[in-house]
């Protein structure tokens, strides 16, 4: 299963901000629309992602929560890609490796999309469970020997 089919079960709808964007806006945004990260694109270059994890940490740094200032200050700007021609599992050891919940999918330049760590577990079960169910098909069909 590569990347592409994660994207395309998903659907396209990608939620950005930019570097400039208040913090306070884009954790509205993410609470809105129930989503753990918001890319962020400055002139139409992928420069950081924002995630819940930033969000805590900054949380954690000013000993309470200040919304003042710019996602630029907070976001994480040593991003992880893949590719959507990549495959599922080698995306998902690289979310293991990097420790990366959320994933940009890039292909040369353009952002096709986010995939989550949910996303891919998900597609994982649901393919076998597939999986499975064609095998226990196959099992049911099993010509029965006959005795000579």
């Amino acid at each position: 299963m590569k990347v592409s089919e994660i994207l395309r079960i998903k659907g396209n709808i990608l939620y950005t901000v930019t570097p400039d964007t208040l913090m306070v806006d884009a954790i509205n945004l993410m609470a809105e629309k129930d989503i753990g990260s918001v890319i962020v694109m400055e002139k139409g270059d992928l420069v950081g992602i924002l995630t819940f994890r930033e969000v805590i940490n900054t949380f954690h740094i000013h000993k309470g929560f200040s919304v003042e200032g710019h996602v630029r200050a907070h976001m994480n700007d040593r991003l992880v890609t893949v590719t959507s021609e990549m495959d599922v599992k080698e995306a998902s050891q690289i979310m293991l490796e990097k420790h990366a919940r959320y994933l940009p999918v890039m292909d040369a330049k353009v952002l096709s999309g986010v995939i989550s760590f949910y996303d891919v577990a998900k597609a994982m079960l649901e393919a076998q469970n597939y999986e499975n169910k064609m095998l226990k098909a196959y099992i049911q069909d099993w010509p029965v020997a006959v005795d000579e």
